[in-house]
């Protein structure tokens, strides 16, 4: 049985979009997503909510899970934060995220 596919499309830090075929049977989150395409993102606390290196502005109109008070509380110690940050470890990749779209934050170094 093939694995079921998602499309997101990921703008990178030079403004770049490109789109990818994402598995949502893996439990994969964005940043892990993101890291295993080798897109620049840090995701230094492993995808603990602890450091938002791998903080992204969600671009498109999707219903995604309320961000938990740890997400809201790194997002408010974060740089370059927006209306639409998310941070990408807490957004688990599943068939609803279908034609997400996501530009990475600025990193803070």
């Amino acid at each position: 049985m093939e694995s079921p596919l998602i499309h997101i499309s990921i703008i990178d830090r030079e403004g770049i979009e490109k789109s990818y075929e994402a598995p949502t049977d893996m439990g994969l989150n964005l940043m892990e997503f993101c890291k295993a395409n080798e897109l620049p993102v840090k995701g230094e606390c492993g995808g603990m909510a602890m450091c938002a290196t791998c903080q992204v502005y969600v671009l498109s109109d999707h219903a995604l899970p309320e961000p938990s008070d740890d997400e809201l509380g790194m997002l408010d110690q974060a740089f370059f934060v927006k209306n639409n940050s998310r941070l990408g470890c807490q957004l688990h990749l599943s068939p609803e995220m279908d034609g997400l779209k996501v530009q990475l934050a600025p990193e803070n170094d």
